[in-house]
């Protein structure tokens, strides 16, 4: 690789760790094993998300406003690993990390629309349990296909505004400080309503679920003498509501952090690290099926009667039987 003015040649066959920030050369054998890592994990993202969608189309009574933003949320995921994650198998290990040629803009769009459209689909996915559990009463009533449609519309064009602001010239590279300026307020408010402000509304409403919950526990002890299912309802939230977050938070919240720090400091060299965490965080879009789905009986239920092929041979669109979302 030539240093200075000249053009640099990079070799087919030439990988960068992303330890540092500056370009070496890996073994061939560090850029398969990458490559095979997001390589699986396309397509396990990809395969996990397919039986969810499948699953709320074909089945009659999974269709339902819940399932309507699970929906929403799995196809986001899905094209999170048929595009975000061979892009950034491609681009991740080259000098995507160092420049902005059309091709990382285009990479680096799709990762921000489609890692924010799944954020704010799991942040009103939280609003409908929240209507759904503290206020069953009135939940049909508030959490209509209307309301839905507008949740699913906001999640899907919010990210797509943030993100052509965001990559309208506003590259700190190019920018003179004024543009430098200005490029920082756009991004902290990017950061604030894609990931902070959903982050905070999660919180605030799984907490309440989790309190109404074991009001409901205690009241059953106290109506029926049965401690053994108080038990049960109180594990099965603190369960559901842990994984639910837990995971959310392992996975974004070190990205959004670590960039958010940078975006203030003058640090250059962060381009891998920041690239590692982004890995992390899109990981999320393979383990939503495993959460929204894999948790829920009748999701398995769903996934066993679509990978045995039996939908194909028999109409079983009325055969799932839906359960509470605390059972």
């Amino acid at each position: 690789m030539e240093q200075g003015n000249k053009t640099q040649t990079l070799p087919l066959n030439t990988c960068y760790k992303l330890a540092s920030s500056v370009l070496t050369e890996a073994t061939s054998t560090a850029c398969m094993l990458l490559s095979l890592f997001l390589s699986t994990a396309s397509t396990v993202t990809v395969c996990g998300n397919l039986l969810v969608i499948t699953s709320v189309v074909y089945f009659r009574q999974l269709h339902t406003p819940t399932n309507a933003l699970i929906l929403s949320l799995a196809v986001a995921d899905l094209l999170v690993g048929a595009v975000v994650l061979p892009l950034t198998m491609k681009f991740s290990v080259s000098t995507c990390l160092y420049n902005r040629s059309v091709f990382c803009l285009i990479r680096s769009s799709l990762d921000m629309i489609l890692g924010s459209c799944s954020i704010l689909n799991l942040c009103c996915i939280s609003v409908d349990r929240y209507y759904a559990v503290c206020q069953p009463l009135t939940y049909r009533f508030k959490i209509n296909n209307h309301v839905i449609g507008i949740m699913i519309l906001i999640s899907w064009f919010l990210p797509a505004l943030f993100a052509v602001g965001f990559q309208l010239g506003f590259n700190r590279a190019n920018c003179v400080q004024r543009c430098l300026s200005f490029a920082l307020v756009t991004q902290f408010i990017s950061f604030v309503f894609l990931f902070y402000l959903p982050l905070i509304l999660m919180l605030c409403l799984y907490l309440k679920i989790f309190l109404v919950a074991q009001k409901q526990a205690n009241s059953l002890q106290k109506h029926t003498k049965s401690r053994e299912n108080a038990n049960k309802l109180e594990k099965k939230a603190t369960k559901t509501l842990a994984v639910i977050m837990g995971v959310f938070l392992l996975c974004w919240l070190p990205s959004f952090f670590c960039i958010t720090i940078v975006s203030f400091s003058r640090s250059s060299d962060t381009g891998p690290l920041i690239e590692i965490l982004n890995w992390l965080a899109l990981s999320n879009s393979l383990l939503n099926p495993f959460i929204y789905a894999f948790f829920y009986s009748w999701f398995r239920s769903a996934f066993l009667l679509i990978i045995s092929g039996k939908i194909f041979f028999t109409d079983l669109t009325n055969s799932i039987k839906v359960f509470n979302f605390l059972e």
